[in-house]
């Protein structure tokens, strides 16, 4: 059955797809894979550098001199093969945007957004691949090392999208199903997001772990005070997400769109809680990994809400809503 729209909607039925064009099971948890593939590479990054592992293979795009691979004559030990290791799962990642570029464009009626996201994603391999060189070239640069980690946070933001997009059941003007000052909060819910996860990389860019022993140079803020700063904007955070459920669950806002600020609240509550644990206990390396696990989580959390409040109508929606309308 399909979605009623609202009662003061006006669409012409002519620019509208005749009936759903969400795409196959099999290709939405392709694009899924997506997601967990961008959230997975940022994670072991992350494990890089926690092992002091950033330097292991000191050149690039060779590991060492002359070999893309790590060679026995070493001196970087065991960190060759982390660092080695993580480049090798950016070809892994690189397979599964190409697959997910092949779906698309095979998906029937085409959907350039879909297609168009996708390329994207394998722009963003590109870009971070560049990144990366310069990140070893320049010795870990936490300027560097601060780039590198958003552009996966707007690859884990297109990935989010392809996926939620090919959900959807066509490429109508989206109709928003709850209030627009709550829709709103919703967008600001996003960019109060992403300050917090900026703000993070500055706090990591100041703390011990630089990725190398020997890589020293840090954004010489007092770490103290960033993170002080960083917990301030999360509480922020957290409060205009808890507003945000009030409204939805004040105004019989769909099911689905309190869900998703549930999980949100959910997943700021217990990062937060772990922020502050691997604050005063030191920032021990465990605790740093399960951090970034939950900061990917939290941004996977807020981009997915904005979808959860709106769909996109086709004709048979429209036309069933008018002869409902006759009878």
């Amino acid at each position: 059955m399909g979605l009623a729209p609202p009662p003061n909607y006006h669409a012409d039925v002519n620019k509208l797809s005749p009936q759903s064009t969400a795409v196959s099971t099999l290709t939405r948890r392709l694009f899924a894979l997506n997601v967990v593939a961008q959230c997975a590479i940022v994670v072991t990054g992350a494990l890089v550098r926690l092992t002091g592992s950033g330097l292991g293979c000191p050149t690039w795009p060779d590991c060492a001199e002359g070999s893309l691979i790590p060679v026995q004559r070493q001196a970087e030990g065991f960190h060759k093969y982390i660092e080695f290791g993580n480049r090798l799962l950016t070809f892994v990642l690189a397979v599964v945007i190409i697959a997910s570029i092949i779906a698309a464009i095979r998906h029937k009626p085409r959907r350039t957004p879909l297609v168009i996201l996708s390329a994207s994603l394998l722009l963003g391999v590109v870009a971070q691949a560049v990144l990366g060189g310069i990140t070893v070239l320049t010795g870990l640069n936490p300027y560097s090392v601060a780039a590198h980690f958003l552009v996966s946070i707007v690859m884990i933001a297109l990935a989010t999208t392809l996926y939620e997009r090919g959900r959807e059941r066509g490429d109508a003007k989206p109709t928003i199903l709850v209030q627009p000052l709550l829709a709103n909060v919703a967008r600001l819910l996003v960019v109060v997001g992403l300050l917090v996860v900026v703000i993070g990389t500055v706090v990591t860019g100041s703390g011990p772990h630089s990725g190398d022993a020997a890589s020293l140079v840090r954004f010489g803020l007092e770490p103290r005070a960033i993170s002080w700063l960083h917990a301030d904007v999360v509480i922020a955070f957290l409060g205009l997400t808890f507003a945000l459920l009030i409204g939805l669950t004040v105004t019989s806002a769909p099911r689905r769109a309190i869900r998703a600020v549930q999980v949100l609240l959910v997943l700021i509550v217990l990062q937060g809680a772990l922020g502050f644990t691997q604050y005063f206990l030191g920032v021990p390396e465990l605790l740093v990994a399960l951090h970034v696990v939950g900061a990917c989580a939290i941004w996977w959390a807020t981009l997915r809400i904005w979808f959860a409040m709106r769909t996109r109508l086709v004709a048979a929606d429209l036309l069933s809503v008018e002869e409902h309308r006759s009878t």
